[in-house]
């Protein structure tokens, strides 16, 4: 088995759980920490960060966490680079089991269960806070300012190119109907 890295302050060791009682938790990190956080994930800000759960025994050997997250986060809008701020309000689970086998393929497809992780001597809530952080943050926030009708450019007398223009296939449909009504023509 690998060595874990040293656990954070919050995290849960395995051997020090009670099997027939659950384990809370629940992270709320102070401002120096919500700042840091905010810069290493590019973040403009960071803002109310909370991860509370449980952690509970799962059989005789494995573990479950469940929780949820909370954030309000800032990001630059995808289109005009103005900050847009987005709550997050997320459900996590995650499943730690001893016997777990990672393959060691160079090419391996991924599991249904994205969940599952292999239990080591630590649980540790705050990195999975973190996890859950990147894995619920918007790729593309959008502004609300950003006008809602599609921008169309094109010099005078040219038609502008708009979607439905680039679908080949929309074309193709349309005289396949005509070819099969033969009262059209």
């Amino acid at each position: 088995m690998a060595r874990q890295p040293t656990p954070h302050p919050a995290a849960l060791r395995v051997a020090d759980l009670n099997p027939n009682a659950k384990a809370a938790f629940s992270l709320r990190p102070e401002a120096d920490a919500l700042r840091a956080l905010a810069s290493e994930l590019d973040l403009l800000g960071l803002r109310k960060l909370s991860f509370t759960g449980h952690v509970t025994s799962q059989g005789r050997t494995d573990w479950s966490l469940t929780g949820t997250l909370g954030a309000t986060v800032v990001q630059p809008c995808g289109v005009t680079l103005e900050p847009v701020t987005t709550r997050l309000d997320v459900p996590v689970t995650r499943t730690y089991l001893a016997d777990y086998n990672e393959t060691t393929a160079p090419e391996t497809e991924m599991p249904e269960d994205d969940t599952i992780e292999p239990l080591g001597q630590w649980i540790d809530p705050e990195q999975v806070m973190i996890e859950a952080l990147v894995l619920a943050l918007p790729l593309y926030p959008r502004s609300t300012d950003e006008p809602a009708d599609p921008q169309v450019f094109a010099e005078k007398g040219v038609a502008p190119m708009r979607d439905e223009d680039a679908k080949p296939f929309a074309g193709l449909a349309a005289l396949k109907a005509q070819m099969d009504d033969p009262t059209k023509e």
